[in-house]
């Protein structure tokens, strides 16, 4: 088990609907220890989904301001309560750009043992889950801005 490539903003992978996991097995929790030790090869590293490292699987992994850990199969119950804040991704190094999101949600899933877990986030971690949640149904961030600032966002990745 080694820090693997993340994929690049522009690989096909990033825009398929990642698989629910069936199997709690020893390949699962091999992809978890992965993506895990890929998040936090780096600095700034908050979260990854399976996708980014090409594995159309439903889990994700979070490591901020002390709380870390990982989902299988998430769901994720979003608060009305929204705020703006700068977002970036892995697969696009280097921009942030500001992105509505819920401020609060409850993330619902297993862990990789099959072990139900839920995990209730605020602020940066709240968006962290989410950001990784839409990974895993093929979204970027980048979907969710205004059309000119998609357009702003691409020219820049390019």
């Amino acid at each position: 088990m080694a820090v693997q490539r993340i994929r690049a903003f522009d690989d096909p992978v990033l825009r398929a609907v990642a698989q629910p996991v069936t199997a709690f097995d020893k390949e699962l929790r091999s992809l978890v220890k992965s993506l895990t030790l890929t998040m936090r090869q780096g600095a700034g590293r908050a979260g990854l989904a399976a996708p980014q490292l090409g594995v159309q699987a439903r889990v994700v992994v979070f490591d901020y301001d002390g709380r870390a850990g990982h989902l299988v199969n998430p769901r994720l119950e979003l608060s009305e309560r929204t705020i703006v804040a700068d977002e970036a991704c892995l697969s696009a190094p280097g921009l942030w750009w500001p992105l509505e999101r819920s401020f609060g949600v409850t993330a619902r899933g297993r862990d990789m043992h099959g072990k139900p877990v839920t995990v209730r986030a605020i602020g940066t971690l709240a968006r962290v889950l989410q950001h990784e949640v839409d990974h895993l149904d093929g979204v970027l961030f980048v979907d969710r801005l205004a059309d000119d600032e998609r357009d702003r966002f691409m020219e820049m990745a390019r």
